[in-house]
């Protein structure tokens, strides 16, 4: 059996970006002394000047970006999410998402997976963060292939959005001819009819896995992939937990503010079903190979496929 592709989102990032400003002369890209890193390094490298490093000042490179906006252009504000996120969340909210400027912030190196650089820069919260901001698109895609075509939707979508990056190479999963990727949008990755699991990001690779582990004992579970997390697909998950009458959501992120709560606040509104949220259990992380850490806090397949069990037996 040949190996699986494995391709780190921030790859992805750096590679759309020089292919969307190739076609796009106003796509802008600014960073914080991180480009190496986030790999916006690259468009520099093809657009040198069409690249701007402000430096270790996150919240001035927000408000750079909110004026460029301002001018036609379409910046892409990058750097880690714990900073992107963090550090300059007043700067996105007052200056890009209450005036609903047309920013991309591009947010690498998102949740446990940044591994041994520890829990200051594990960045946990940063969907919770997003998702609160008034017209802010919130997009983390699962594979190589899903964030190149989420970079192009928010170019072409007007108005502030946040993408989230990982550090770490993961598998790739949407490759095959009927992909298609629209913001708002879910997909049904595998059908169930026992149990739901909505995931996002590398999670859906983990969703995947225990599938297939439950699969062989008889349980049917439906995956379903979430990229845009806010606005969320409301009707494939509600359609689903119709079905299944149990929902799990899986996410690299606190269980409090996330996909996980975004789906309980759909499934309340129009379906009461039960969920189980699997993610960081109001928990920081710590330092630690990615791999270590996916697996302590249960985040792999198997980890899924355990509390998926435990959650049915209930």
């Amino acid at each position: 059996m040949a190996d699986v592709k494995k391709i780190a989102t921030r790859e992805s990032y750096g590679n759309a970006l020089i292919e969307i400003g190739k076609e796009n002369p106003n796509l802008v890209v600014l960073d914080a002394d991180l480009a190496a890193a986030t790999k916006t390094g690259m468009f520099k490298k093809v657009f040198p000047e069409r690249h701007i490093d402000c430096g270790i000042a996150e919240a001035n490179m927000a408000g750079v970006a909110a004026g460029l906006s301002l001018t036609g252009k379409i910046p892409f504000m990058s750097s880690f999410a714990m900073f992107a996120a963090g550090r300059a969340f007043e700067q996105v909210r007052n200056s890009i998402g209450y005036p609903h400027l047309n920013v991309k912030i591009g947010a690498t190196h998102a949740g446990i997976t940044v591994g041994e650089d520890g829990a200051s820069h594990q960045c946990n919260e940063d969907i919770a963060l997003m998702r609160t901001i008034p017209g802010m698109v919130v997009m983390c895609p699962a594979d190589d292939i899903e964030a190149k075509a989420a970079v192009r939707a928010a170019v072409e979508y007007e108005g502030p959005v946040y993408i989230r990056f990982g550090r770490a190479a993961v598998p790739v999963i949407n490759d095959r001819p009927d992909y298609k990727f629209e913001i708002g949008k879910g997909t049904v990755v595998k059908e169930g009819t026992d149990v739901t699991i909505v995931a996002t990001g590398i999670c859906v690779d983990s969703a995947l896995g225990a599938a297939a582990k439950l699969e062989e004992e008889g349980i049917s579970a439906e995956v379903i992939n979430i990229c845009t997390i806010k606005p969320l697909d409301e009707e494939i998950i509600i359609n689903s937990a119709k079905k299944t009458g149990k929902v799990v959501t899986a996410e690299e992120h606190s269980v409090i503010g996330g996909l996980g709560s975004a789906v309980c606040d759909a499934l309340c509104k129009s379906y009461p079903t039960p969920v189980y949220k699997i993610g960081m259990q109001d928990k920081f992380g710590e330092s630690g190979s990615a791999a270590a850490l996916v697996q302590k806090y249960k985040l792999d397949a198997q980890g899924v496929y355990e509390q998926v069990k435990e959650f049915l037996g209930k």
